[in-house]
C-alpha cells in the first residue's frame, strides 16, 4: 500500500520533493538546499487537491482542512500530478 512519487530531478537533481501514501494518510516531502518541510496529513482531513500545470512539469496544491497554507510541492510530472492527486481523492473518501 506505501506507495512513493518523486518529482523530477531535472530542476532539482539533488533534493527532489516526494509524496509518499501509507494506510492512513500522505506524507509530503519538500526539499530545498538549506531547509526541508515534511507533513504528514490523515486523508480525511484533506480538504481538497489542485493542479497547477506549465509545459512539462506540474505543481500540487493540498489544502488540509486544520491548517491556514497550503502544501505544494514541484516539479512532478504532469502524469505523476493527476495519479498522486486521485489516489488522494480516492482515499479521502473512505
Amino acid at each position: 500500500m506505501n506507495e512513493r512519487f518523486s518529482a523530477s530531478t531535472l530542476k532539482n537533481p539533488l533534493l527532489p520533493d516526494e509524496v509518499i501514501f501509507s494506510e492512513k494518510g500522505v506524507t509530503f516531502k519538500e526539499r530545498k538546499v538549506f531547509r526541508s518541510s515534511e507533513n504528514f496529513v490523515f486523508y480525511n482531513d484533506i480538504a481538497g487537491v489542485e493542479i497547477d500545470s506549465g509545459i512539462f512539469f506540474s505543481t500540487i496544491r493540498i489544502k488540509a482542512r486544520a491548517r491556514e497554507q497550503e502544501i505544494l510541492i514541484q516539479n512532478f510530472v504532469k502524469s505523476d500530478a493527476r495519479k498522486i492527486k486521485d489516489l488522494i481523492l480516492e482515499r479521502a473518501k473512505h
